[in-house]
């Protein structure tokens, strides 16, 4: 099981090399890069190749992007525009386009294989119109992301058109093959439905095309992005569903995200404890894997 952690933990902050530093050191082997600007400039190609090389000098892989979701460049990303695939508006789906452009551009100096893209809002409700521009956004985005060696993987949200049945639906319907999912477990958990039964139902409609996997926790109510064992989820149960993905040895992102206050821990124990929970579920993956 490859070691990865997503930057989501520091996003707060510029991307260092200081930050790979402590990542690497906290027992990570790759990394999942949150791609907004305050956090990692990928438009400007000095700051990709700079980051290129902290990352060799580490020996840190990466593997995966996660697309942008608003247009603000702040530190706070919550707070800025939504960048979304799904604009009905064309002038607005066209510059969210170019912004994802820019974002597997990356590949050309800092290789990797994954693009993580959310279809819409966290809100975003259902709508043909909405559908429709995101069949035209992701036809464009997949060959452009094909000619750079990177797969584009839909992310399941808490969204109406980020539901994992949606979601499936929307990949046969318009036959966009290239097209992957990155399932997350977080989101998973707070579906509808009664706790114990919401991951496999989740799972169920992308099995077959689920590239990757986001690993967090939570208690069922919102979205915390807690480490593994600090929440609700069942996760010898999530290993299991794991495992029986079509994709052999599931690349597993942690991400979690930064504890803030008064009170909280300072960011190298959170790094701390976020390794701690990843030994943990390793652990229980090799126990798994030996009762079968």
């Amino acid at each position: 099981m490859l070691r990865i952690l997503s930057t989501y933990l520091f996003v707060s902050k510029r991307l260092t090399p200081e930050l790979l530093t402590q990542i690497a050191g906290a027992g990570f082997e790759g990394v999942e890069i949150f791609a907004t600007r305050s956090h990692f400039d990928y438009s400007t190609k000095n700051e990709v190749r700079s980051v290129a090389m902290a990352l060799a000098d580490r020996r840190l892989g990466l593997t995966s992007l996660h697309a942008p979701t608003s247009r603000d460049l702040s530190v706070n990303r919550e707070g800025g525009i939504p960048l979304s695939i799904t604009e009905v508006e064309r002038v607005r789906r066209f510059e969210a386009m170019d912004e994802l452009k820019r974002v597997l551009d990356v590949a050309e100096d800092l290789p990797y294989s994954r693009l993580i893209l959310h279809m819409g809002g966290s809100r975003e409700a259902a709508d043909p119109r909405k559908r429709d521009a995101a069949f035209t956004s992701l036809e464009h985005l997949t060959l452009h992301a094909k000619h750079l060696g990177v797969t584009v993987c839909i992310e399941n949200t808490t969204s109406e058109m980020g539901e994992p049945a949606y979601l499936r639906a929307f990949v046969d319907e318009t036959r966009l093959s290239r097209l992957r999912f990155n399932f997350d477990i977080g989101h998973a958990h707070l579906a509808e439905g009664p706790q114990e039964g919401r991951l496999a139902k989740s799972f169920e409609p992308l099995r077959g095309l689920v590239a990757s996997a986001h690993v967090h926790d939570n208690h069922g109510e919102k979205d915390e992005h807690l480490p593994p064992y600090e929440g609700s989820i069942d996760w010898p149960g999530a290993l299991k569903l794991f495992d029986s993905a079509s994709v052999k040895d599931l690349p597993l992102t942690l991400e979690v995200k930064e504890k803030t206050g008064q009170d909280a821990p300072s960011l190298q124990e959170q790094l701390t404890a976020a390794a701690k929970s990843l030994d943990r579920l390793e652990e229980d993956l090799s126990e798994a894997r030996q009762a079968t």
